[in-house]
This record gives C-alpha cells, sequence and structure tokens, in this order.
C-alpha cells in the first residue's frame, strides 16, 4: 500500500468509526455508568471485533456472508433484536441509580462485543473498506501488516474518545433527573438502531 494509499485509508477510516452509532452510544452510556478506566472494558469487546471482522474480510468469509442473503438477513435481525432488546433494557433501568461495583468488567466487554459484531452493517462496512482499499496485485497479509495496526489504532482512539465524553457528563453535575432523562434518550437510541436495521432489508 502506497503512502496516498494509505492517507486515504485512514482518512476513511476515521470516518467510519467516528460517525454516531450503536457503538458509540454504548461507549457514551458504559462511561457514564462506570466511569473511564473500566469503560475501557467497552473499546476491548469493539477492538476484539474489528480484529475479528478484519480477518474475516482478509479470509473472503466476509464477502461469503454478504453474498448470502438468508445468512446476512439472519445476522441483521440478530443484531436488531440485541439493539432493541438493550435498549428497552437500558429505559427500564434508567430510573435505578447505577452503582459500578455491580456492573462486571466481562459484562461491559461483552455487551460491546455482542453490539459490535451483530451489527450487519458494521460486517458491510468493513468488507467495503476492505475491498475498496487492498491492492489484488500485493499480497494480502504483507498489507494487513499495515491496515491492522492503522484501523485497530484509530478505532481505539475514537471510542475511547466516546468512553471520556459519556465520563465527563456523568460527572458534570447534571443531576440525577437530567441523568435518567440522559439515560432514557441513550436507550431510545439503541431501540432506533435496531428498528432501523431491522427495517433496512425491506425494499
Amino acid at each position: 500500500m502506497s503512502l496516498q494509499g494509505w492517507l486515504v485509508f485512514a482518512s476513511f477510516w476515521v470516518f467510519f468509526v467516528t460517525t454516531p452509532g450503536p457503538n458509540a452510544v454504548n461507549c457514551m452510556t458504559t462511561g457514564m455508568q462506570v466511569g473511564f478506566r473500566r469503560g475501557l472494558w467497552a473499546v476491548a469487546g469493539i477492538l476484539t471485533q474489528a480484529a475479528l471482522f478484519l480477518t474475516l474480510s482478509a479470509a473472503g468469509i466476509a464477502a461469503f456472508v454478504a453474498a448470502s442473503p438468508g445468512l446476512y438477513g439472519a445476522l441483521r435481525l440478530a443484531g436488531a433484536a440485541v439493539l432493541v432488546g438493550l435498549g428497552l433494557r437500558t429505559l427500564w433501568l434508567a430510573g435505578r441509580p447505577v452503582r459500578v461495583d455491580q456492573v462486571p468488567s466481562r459484562s461491559i466487554y461483552l455487551r460491546a462485543l455482542a453490539i459490535a459484531t451483530f451489527n450487519a452493517k458494521s460486517l458491510a462496512g468493513y468488507l467495503a473498506a476492505f475491498t475498496q482499499f487492498v491492492q489484488p496485485d500485493v499480497p494480502v497479509m504483507a498489507q494487513m501488516g499495515l491496515i491492522y495496526p492503522t484501523a485497530l489504532t484509530i478505532t481505539a482512539a475514537s471510542y475511547s474518545g466516546y468512553v471520556a465524553l459519556g465520563t465527563g457528563l456523568g460527572r458534570a453535575a447534571l443531576g440525577a433527573v437530567l441523568n435518567v432523562w440522559f439515560r432514557r434518550l441513550m436507550g431510545v437510541a439503541f431501540v432506533g438502531y435496531g428498528l432501523a436495521l431491522a427495517l433496512s432489508g425491506w425494499g
């Protein structure tokens, strides 16, 4: 990959991972509830998904999934169900105070991993990025040596920023009422993303 190609890829990836979506909403919510340090477990979950999807794209498996309407549709509906379920749960618990010690790090990690993994649109995005920027006349693994660290570094920086934003909002003396309404807004956002994902396959 040339320097120019790398710069274009890096610019695309910055746009790809900074555009607000379910991962960003989850990172903000997590940061607000458990703080920055423990909120980084959500970033770890997203990075696990990013490495997985990059590997699937390099192996050609992502292209197979995207080209299989039944499999892609099942993944899309599963992702929609996960997002809607998390949104409803967030709405249900919005009025209850969150105790940091009652939120295991493992749960934070697995929740973020599930949100990122069961997002069919994310798979399509990774596949699009891969097919546009990988040169067919150069061995794939040689290019992945540059793509992996670039994509993962930008991804980590972006979602760590969202965790920091959520943490800041949680500490900004928002007050109990505003805190509850913010969490409700995040719950609505999850449900909205889930419904949009489910309906995206219609028509």
